[in-house]
Order: C-alpha cells, then sequence, then structure tokens
C-alpha cells in the first residue's frame, strides 16, 4: 500500500490537485456535487448500449410490439436526465473555476507586489503577466472540467466494460486488452512533449513583451520611424512560436493515428470473433449488437483523446511554473521579532558596505559613511560609479552583499521592513504615477489624509496654481502612468505625495535633471520645501544644485573618493568634483 502511495505522489495529477486543493476547499461542497453528479453521467453512457440487446431479441427477433415502445421511452428519458445532470455539472464546474481562478491570481498578485526589486530586474514585463496571470488562467481552466471528464469517461468505462462483460466475456477480453494497447501511445509522447510546451510559454510571453514595449514606446517608434524593425522583430518571434507548434504537432501528430488503429483492429478483432460466437450460437444477435455499442461507445473518445493530451500537458506545467512562484521565498524580508522604527533620533551609517548586482562583479566595495540626522548628503560621480545603488540600500530594495546599513545603531535589517519604508519618501527621476485623479496619487502618501494636509502638500509642491487652472482641480484625470500632464506637473505630484507621507527621510534621485530651465526653477523650489527638517540625501547629475548640500560625497567606481562642502571641494583644484563642476559651467 506505501508504494502505492509513494507512486500515486509522484503522479502529475495528483499533485496538481493536491496543490490546488487550498483553493478548492472553500468550495467544496458545489466541487464534489459536480463530481458526483458526473458519475451518473458517465454511466448513463451504458443505458443506450444496453438496451439494444433486449431491442434486437425481443422485438427485431419475437416482433415484441410492447418492448419497441418502452425502449424508445427509456432510452429518451435517460438522455433527458443525463443532459440535466451534464448542464448542472458544467454550470457547477464553471462557477467553482472561476472562484478558484480569483483566489490563485489574488495570492500571486500579493506575491509579485512583494517581489523585490532584482526579480523586476531580471523578468520582462511579458514573461510577469504570462506566469502571474496567463498561467493562472491556464491552470485553473481545465481544474475542474479536467476533473469532470476524467470521472464521467471513468465511470462510463466502467459501466461499458459491465455491458461488454454482460455481453460476452470472451469478447470483453480482446476489448479490454485493445483498450490498454491504445494508451501505450501516450507513455512515450509525455516527455517528449514537456519542453516544448515550456518553450512555447516563454515564446508567448515575448509576444506579450513586444505589445507591452509597442503601446509604451509608441512616440520613440513614431518619432525614429521603427516600424519596419518592430515589424521584422514581431514576425521573427511569431515565426519561432510557429516552429515550436510545428515541432509539437511532429511529436504528438501521431498519437490519434495510432491510437485510431489499435482501437480499429480491436473492432475487428470483435466483428470476427463475434460472427464466430453467434454462429456457434454461445451468443444472441443481440449481444453481440449490444456489446458492438459499447465497444464503439468506449473506444470513440480514446481515439481523439491524443488531441486533448496537449492541452492537459500545458495546464500541467502552467500549475508548476504558478507554483513554483508561490514557493518561492521573497528575497528581501522582515524578521519576525523585528523592531518597529518610528522615526531617526541620530544618524545612519554606512559601515563597510559592499553590494553586487551579479556575483563577481562589485558595484560597491567596502564603503563607509556617516550622516547626522537632519542632514542633507549629495552624491555625485560618473554615471554607473554606484549613486543610486548607494540609496537604494536604505530603503531595501537590495540588501548589502557585505557590511551594514545601521539606523540610529540598528542594522536595517533589524527593523520591521514595512515601518522602515515608512520612515522613507522617495522623489525618483521618473515618477510613476497611477491611473486615476490628481488627488488619488497625491493621497497614497497618505490615504487617511486630512484636508488641510492635502492642501499643505499641493501648496509647498507649487501644485497650487496648476491646480486652480483646472475645471475639476484635483479631481482631474491625468491618464496612464500620467500621460496628460507635462514632466514637471509630475514631478511636483510626486514631491506633494513625499510631502503629505512627512516622512523623517528624502530620497531624491535627480529629481530635476530631466526638465527644462522654466520647470526646474518651480520643481527645485518644490524639492527645497521638501528638503526642510529632514535628512536628505541627493543624487544629483547638475551640480549646480547641490551647493548648499552639507555634504558633498563623490563616488566612482564604487568608491567613496572625496566628501566634503562645496566650498572645500572647489577650492581644490586637483578634485574630482572641482573637475566635474568646471566641465558643467563650460
Amino acid at each position: 500500500m506505501s508504494k502505492l502511495v509513494a507512486k500515486l505522489k509522484q503522479n502529475d495529477f495528483y499533485n496538481y490537485y493536491q496543490k490546488m486543493w487550498k483553493y478548492i476547499r472553500p468550495y467544496w461542497g458545489r466541487a464534489l456535487i459536480a463530481l458526483l453528479i458526473s458519475v451518473p453521467i458517465g454511466a448513463f453512457d451504458a443505458v443506450i448500449a444496453w438496451a439494444l440487446k433486449p431491442y434486437m431479441d425481443v422485438v427485431m427477433i419475437e416482433k415484441s410490439a410492447q418492448t419497441a415502445a418502452y425502449i424508445p421511452l427509456l432510452i429518451i428519458g435517460f438522455t433527458l436526465l443525463q443532459s440535466a445532470f451534464n448542464y448542472i455539472a458544467t454550470y457547477l464546474n464553471a462557477w467553482v473555476g472561476e472562484k478558484v481562478s480569483m483566489g490563485l491570481k489574488l495570492d500571486m498578485y500579493k506575491k509579485l507586489l512583494h517581489c523585490s526589486a532584482s526579480f523586476f530586474d531580471n523578468h520582462n514585463s511579458g514573461d510577469i503577466l504570462m506566469r502571474f496571470s496567463s498561467d493562472v488562467d491556464s491552470s485553473c481552466s481545465g481544474l475542474l472540467s479536467n476533473l469532470k471528464a476524467f470521472t464521467s469517461r471513468l465511470f462510463s468505462s466502467l459501466s461499458l466494460i459491465g455491458v461488454l462483460i454482460y455481453n460476452s466475456w470472451q469478447l470483453a477480453i480482446v476489448a479490454i486488452i485493445v483498450l490498454f494497447g491504445a494508451f501505450y501511445p501516450l507513455t512515450k509522447v509525455k516527455k517528449k512533449i514537456k519542453p516544448l510546451l515550456t518553450q512555447s510559454m516563454f515564446a508567448g510571453s515575448s509576444l506579450m513583451t513586444q505589445y507591452n514595449e509597442t503601446f509604451k514606446g509608441n512616440r520613440i517608434i513614431a518619432s525614429y520611424n521603427l516600424y519596419r524593425r518592430q515589424v521584422k522583430k514581431f514576425a521573427d518571434t511569431q515565426r519561432y512560436c510557429f516552429k515550436l507548434g510545428i515541432k509539437k504537432t511532429q511529436r504528438t501528430g501521431l498519437v490519434s493515428p495510432m491510437m485510431h488503429f489499435v482501437v480499429s483492429l480491436g473492432v475487428a478483432a470483435v466483428i470476427w470473433w463475434g460472427s464466430i460466437l453467434i454462429v456457434n450460437h454461445s451468443i444472441t444477435p443481440g449481444n453481440f449488437v449490444s456489446f458492438i455499442a459499447a465497444l464503439i461507445m468506449l473506444y470513440t473518445p480514446i481515439k481523439g483523446i491524443g488531441s486533448n493530451f496537449n492541452s492537459v500537458q500545458a495546464a500541467i506545467i502552467a500549475m508548476e511554473r504558478v507554483f513554483e512562484l508561490m514557493e518561492r521565498k521573497p528575497e528581501i524580508t522582515g524578521k519576525r521579532s523585528a523592531a518597529q522604527l518610528k522615526g531617526i533620533k541620530s544618524d545612519i551609517e554606512y559601515k563597510d558596505v559592499s553590494f553586487a548586482y551579479i556575483e563577481g562583479k562589485p558595484v560597491l566595495d567596502n564603503v563607509s559613511l556617516k550622516i547626522d540626522k537632519g542632514q542633507t548628503i549629495a552624491f555625485v560621480g560618473n554615471s554607473g560609479g554606484g549613486k543610486t545603488t548607494f540609496v537604494n540600500l536604505l530603503p531595501r530594495f537590495y540588501d548589502v552583499s557585505s557590511g551594514s546599513v545601521a539606523i540610529d545603531g540598528v542594522d536595517i535589517r533589524d527593523y520591521d521592513l514595512d515601518s522602515l519604508r515608512a520612515q522613507i519618501a522617495i522623489v525618483f527621476q521618473d515618477n510613476f504615477l497611477f491611473s486615476g485623479t490628481i488627488r488619488d496619487n497625491i493621497m497614497l502618501g497618505k490615504e487617511d489624509a486630512t484636508p488641510a494636509e492635502l492642501s499643505a502638500a499641493v501648496k509647498n509642491a507649487c501644485l497650487d496654481e496648476f491646480i486652480s487652472s483646472l475645471d475639476k482641480g484635483l479631481d482631474t484625470q491625468i491618464g496612464e502612468q500620467g500621460a496628460l500632464l507635462s514632466g514637471g506637473q509630475k514631478q511636483r505630484i510626486a514631491i506633494a505625495r513625499a510631502f503629505i507621507k512627512n516622512a523623517p527621510i528624502v530620497i531624491l534621485d535627480e529629481a530635476t535633471s530631466a526638465l527644462d530651465n522654466k520647470s526646474e526653477a518651480v520643481v527645485q523650489q518644490a524639492v527645497d520645501n521638501l528638503m526642510k527638517d529632514r535628512t536628505v540625501f541627493i543624487i544629483a547629475h547638475r551640480l549646480s544644485t547641490v551647493k548648499n548640500a552639507d555634504k558633498i560625497v563623490v563616488i566612482n567606481q564604487g568608491r567613496i573618493v572625496e566628501q566634503g562642502t562645496h566650498q572645500s571641494l572647489i577650492a581644490d583644484p586637483n578634485s574630482i568634483y572641482n573637475s566635474l563642476y568646471q566641465t558643467q559651467l563650460k
């Protein structure tokens, strides 16, 4: 018995439903009813085959008019009952299947929200859409329908085999041997088809990525006349998908014909032997007709099972991909006994910090820096030197490879992750705005903010004049990703969002570098307002914006090479900062 259980646990279908049970369990009553209804749906198939024996022997041979009347009525009655059960089972399966899909998608979305920055760095948008949405649909769509089909087919097969044995055990032996022989080709195809189905899913994610890139990059495509390039790229991906589809057909296309041929051999053998048994009076003509009808009803779905095999395997692979992500442990997590961070009391300190996105290629190399509460620290240097990486370690978008980052002497990994990030407001160079209104996007900083807090945030972000010029004011729709706003307007909304959050630590990641002079002046005023009475990290490309910083840190090739005030660094003619400053002036 233990060997049987162990073998069952290795079966894909067993694992499939075992993992899904968590999502089926809340609706198990309806799922069970649908499953139980599938039993008579399958068993009723045998009624028609069984009814042909008395019809042939009594009506056709003995000429009984009474039997001729009730047998057709019996068949109609059972068929109507089977149809009603089939409708109920289909409805229940669809209801439970949608509920299961909703539950699984919700958990997958929660998982996506808590994926680390490195996960998004290493996966494109198409792959994420495929794995977090399409794979869920694929795995859930066939969940109960496959189970219903399996259950109804199982009991249909058992009842039809019962009819076969009832009519002639000799012919039944031949039929059952052929039945098992027909399934043999499937065992050879399974291993060959799995890699192709996986590759097909990845190819499908590439197509999704191209649709997404076309949506987001439509202006670049138009301005650079990239139509031919994009069409060629899309066509190449389509050709790759086509080749995979043809390979899949080559490896599975013979399954149905082979099963059809094996089944035909079985039918031919039964007819030959059955004819001999009729001549020898071992069975009646009614037995033979009933047997053939049951045999054909048993074999017909088997002949077409090869065409359904791919979809079943695809559902299992999709489920494996879904639960691979569900069981993946997040790279950035908080400790169970983590302390709550409720502000900054003294300082932030980087101690011998090293970090690498790719092992063996350090972006930061043994850097140390102490920032006192209320200080404004500016990071400058050549592109790719490690400035953004340095500040991204503070909110734990990434964790250090070695060393530590501490607030008030406590390693930030020992703080509760949500409470840590609650103390930090970030304004990026290219801030993401959600579809909705200006009010919606500002209130993300503090969803329970009072009207007074909202008004103060708008004023301090220098948005009040712009808001007053709009017919709907704060309730103006901004389009997807703020498509209806200018760059400066987006930045000021992001600054207002940071204002209303009122975090003691502010990170400004080149917040004004992408703006024209007029927009920069307004945004810079908003930034200056935001920096008051806070500990501020500034990543700056334009050195003119960091003259008033308490400390300027020059980072180059992952190391801190210089630090000091603007005056002290500019006074040294040999300093890297002086060289950068003079270059920008020219």
